[in-house]
């Protein structure tokens, strides 16, 4: 496993082999990063590649070998190495310049043991943690920054996730110092940049000096300030059955800043089967980017379901927010059309804003594919999004529906880079993807990861998960093939929808089509599965 971490990050500089000039990244340029709207709508610079470490089962080689659905995705190391008399266990060992951008881990049991994070080549850690347990430390972060799982306990079942960035110039090595007992499960994604590119290893002192930093992105984080848009149109339509309506924005260059739509379906409509049969699309520069049922682009999936996050708000009242950036170089069409049985009202305000438009900017994409009857077992990957061409992935949304009352999420995220072999993201359950941990667990609101509807305890019905990436984006070169694990508790027939979000320049396509028939046929419920 090291040689795996080690390997994808000198591949990441002789592909990236350029030298960075710039600014230095450090812990403040990191944090300013995250609050900034625009950073995610141009390609990275300075450059770099995204890779995680995972206690993956180490069974799990390949597609076509025996163990590829393999389950024991815990306690599972690069290596154990003696350092002043005692055992630690290598969970990431990678060579820099680099930047950890997410650190989730949990545990069901005694959580005792010390967690060191140790910065180029130091033989004192730079951060630790005396437990398996990010909040056991004293790092005094907001919960933006610093979350626990839903259910969390301090001394047995639980863990959280760290997004507080921790930049090193030269190498990154985690450890674990084993005394207590239990699986331990983590995940532990990072950056590393082309050689040469100047970064500013963590210290305490720096992470003392962005106090005020931090507090203010942790505020923004959770209340998104208002859009910086100059210049709003907006449009209120009746749109009978079969026919659609479309707004033109102002001529480029020019950025989308935030996009606002409601929803209104007659008295006697299903409002959730309303939401799911009208569809979102939109045009950049004559180029379909989105088609996609809008309650799934906004991340409310079946029905209105509240969401609070950085990139997107969904209200009660059905307001729906996206403030995801999208620039244009001359032309944006949104159109609204209704595949449903009835009309609806469609309410919808798109506020733009200038744009530089320059060889970094990329436009925004949005993909749904929904498949019924997926029976498990036997486990098998089924397919989010096959990805051609050069971009940054930057999120999705699963909506889903259970027959049965269990859980139906033993299933490993398996996200290839670039036609790799074995994937860059090997995870070790649908739950901990989307940041919580030991599912079923009621809702969770966070600034990047959010469930916002479970019917049932055991998972029974409908569910909805959403995960968007900030520092944690994926950028790829050529392609990017996204696989999830379908293995459930028990037997039974899922119903997938996902959708999935990117940048990438123009000319990227995907393995998806436009599914007007999936959009508008009834949904599965508990009393009509």
């Amino acid at each position: 496993m090291r040689f795996r971490c080690n390997a994808a990050a000198l591949l990441a500089l002789l592909v990236t082999a350029s030298v960075s000039t710039g600014a230095t990244v450090s812990l403040s340029s990191l944090l300013r990063e995250m609050k900034d709207f625009d950073a995610v709508a141009r390609w990275p610079k300075p450059e770099f590649t995204s890779r995680q470490c995972s206690s993956y089962d180490r069974a799990e080689l390949a597609p076509d070998k025996p163990g590829w659905f393999a389950n024991n995705d815990f306690s599972q190391y690069i290596r154990t190495e003696q350092n002043a008399g005692h055992d630690e266990r290598v969970m990431m060992d990678a060579d820099g310049p680099g930047c950890i951008v997410r650190f989730w881990l949990t545990t069901t049991q005694n959580k005792s043991g010390v967690l060191r994070v140790y910065l180029d080549g130091e033989s004192e850690p730079a951060l630790s943690f005396a437990a398996f347990d990010l909040l056991c430390g004293d790092l005094n972060l907001p919960s933006a920054l610093l979350q626990p799982h839903p259910g969390y306990s301090p001394t047995a079942n639980g863990g959280s996730t760290l997004m507080l960035p921790i930049p090193y110039a030269k190498h990154c090595k985690l450890t674990w110092q084993e005394t207590g007992e239990g699986p331990r499960y983590y995940q532990i994604q990072y950056r590393t940049y082309a050689l040469g590119t100047l970064v500013k290893t963590f210290t305490r002192e720096d992470l003392a000096a962005a106090h005020g930093l931090i507090a203010q992105v942790s505020k923004n984080l959770r209340m998104p300030a208002a859009s910086s848009a100059n210049k709003e149109l907006s449009s209120s339509n009746a749109i009978s059955p079969g026919r659609s309506v479309s707004l033109n924005l102002r001529s480029g260059p020019a950025a989308i800043r935030q996009l606002e739509l409601q929803i209104v379906p007659e008295p006697s409509a299903d409002l959730e089967r309303t939401l799911r049969s009208t569809i979102l699309q939109i045009h950049f520069d004559n180029e379909e980017t989105v088609w996609c049922p809008v309650s799934d682009f906004f991340g409310s999936g079946v029905g209105v379901n509240a969401l609070q996050s950085w990139y997107r708000t969904v209200q009660g009242d059905g307001k729906m927010i996206c403030r995801w950036v999208m620039p244009y170089a001359k032309s944006a069409q949104v159109t609204i059309i209704n595949l449903g049985e009835h009309p609806v009202r469609a309410v919808l305000r798109a506020k733009t804003g200038a744009w530089r438009w320059d060889d970094r900017s990329m436009l925004f994409h949005t993909a749904w594919h929904y498949e019924a009857g997926l029976t498990t077992p036997p486990a098998r990957d089924w397919n989010f999004i096959r990805i051609a061409g050069r971009g940054v992935y930057v999120g999705d949304t699963l909506s889903l529906f259970n027959p049965v009352a269990t859980w139906y999420g033993e299933g490993d995220e398996k996200i290839r880079v670039d036609a790799e072999s074995l994937p860059s993201f090997l995870g070790t359950g649908t739950e901990d993807y989307y940041d919580f941990s030991f599912a079923p667990r009621g809702l969770m609101q966070t600034p990047f990861a959010n469930q916002v509807r479970v019917d049932q305890s055991m998972t029974q019905g409908n569910n909805v998960l959403t995960r968007t990436r900030n520092l944690d984006g994926i950028p790829f070169s050529k392609s990017l093939d996204f696989d999830i694990e379908l293995i459930s508790w028990q037997p039974t027939k899922l119903v997938y929808a996902a959708t999935t979000y990117w940048y990438a320049f123009p000319g990227a396509s995907s393995n998806l089509k436009a599914q007007p028939e999936a959009a508008s046929r009834p949904l599965p419920s508990l009393a009509n599965p």
